[in-house]
């Protein structure tokens, strides 16, 4: 259900905004005096900004206008820096490979509506989506992004480890362990940091609710680049599997079902049409050999986002259970951490 325009337009937004869409619409042409003619429609689902479809009447009564709002969350700040994601965000817009940036105000962005549909939780499971994701996701990664091209997965960890410190409750810090995870990320970046191990511009949250797909051509567009970096191609991907186990759209939307998570035939199918997708057909070696890579990057992004969670329970004003999110994610990572890399932290011979 749409809420009013008075209460975001008027209320939330009085002037920024208004500016923006009367901009926007003048540019095609269309003249919207009345801005109580426009539309606004919340869009379910997301969990750091809120992002609203604003439509209103085109000239002469063609086809009527819609552009998407995306209002910031609260505390964001700390997750990413807004200048370098909108940089991002204009660079693969002008690459013709996401949507185009319509306008800027200070607590948001208005973009171009993609005439597409969002994929659920049940499309990233269906083989042929599947495949198409691969072969996108290698796209994204040979995507050229001005910028250094250093990791920054370990130094977002460490930083983030800082800050939910610096906000957690005593309890908090003792009920999730944070004292001990300074060590287990510099074991991570110990073990997980091979020479052979190729990097790219990487998208780092690749859920169902980040993927469009025109269903008449089967392309697909990937959106929201806020935590888009250089990293590991292997994190990536296995960050995209994690989020196999989630639901954002359910009645417990915090809540992740890791029978969901995609299984050895599923994981080795998706990889080798990753590879694939370059042009030239994988070994089976090769597969196997980026199959474990990728198992042993799901706890770098466990402990990513349960420290994302954390801090966003702090920061963040959106309903959703937060700290019980971080709390899986976290479970999971103690969880899986023996059978990936051993007891000790060093890995094993087999996975």
């Amino acid at each position: 259900m749409g809420i009013t325009t008075r209460d975001f337009v008027e209320d939330r937004l009085p002037e920024e905004l208004k500016k923006v869409l009367l901009s926007v619409a003048a540019n095609w042409g269309d003249v919207m005096d009345d801005l109580e003619a426009l539309e606004v429609i919340k869009l379910n689902g997301a969990m750091t900004n809120e992002v609203y479809q604003i439509n209103w009447p085109a000239k002469n009564g063609a086809v009527g206008r819609k552009v998407l709002v995306r209002v910031y969350g609260e505390g964001v700040e700390v997750f990413f820096n807004r200048d370098d994601e909108i940089r991002t965000f204009e660079c693969i817009s002008k690459q013709g490979k996401g949507p185009r940036l319509l306008g800027r105000f200070p607590d948001g962005r208005v973009e171009e509506f993609i005439h597409a549909r969002t994929l659920s939780a049940a499309d990233l499971r269906d083989p042929e989506i599947s495949a198409l994701i691969a072969a996108k996701m290698r796209e994204f990664h040979n995507l050229a992004v001005p910028g250094p091209k250093n990791l920054i997965i370990w130094d977002r960890l460490r930083n983030w480890l800082c800050v939910a410190k610096s906000l957690c409750s005593s309890h908090d810090t003792q009920d999730f362990c944070l004292d001990t995870l300074g060590m287990e990320i510099s074991m991570l970046d110990k073990e997980l940091s091979q020479d052979y191990q190729e990097v790219g511009f990487c998208h780092n949250d690749l859920q169902y609710g980040n993927i469009m797909m025109d269903e008449e051509t089967r392309s697909l567009t990937l959106i929201d680049y806020e935590y888009a970096s250089y990293n590991p191609i292997a994190y990536d991907i296995a960050n995209h599997f994690c989020e196999m186990a989630a639901n954002y759209h359910s009645q417990t939307p915090h809540v992740l079902d890791y029978s969901q998570y995609p299984d050895l035939e599923e994981r080795q199918r998706f990889v080798r049409i990753y590879l694939s997708s370059a042009g030239n057909q994988p070994s089976d070696a090769k597969v196997e050999q980026f199959v474990q890579d990728v198992e042993k990057y799901t706890l770098a992004n466990h402990l990513f986002w349960g420290l994302w969670g954390i801090i966003s329970a702090y920061v963040n004003k959106i309903n959703f259970d937060y700290k019980e999110y971080a709390r899986q994610r976290f479970g999971q990572y103690w969880l899986r951490k023996p059978a990936l890399l051993g007891s000790s932290g060093k890995p094993q011979e087999d996975i």
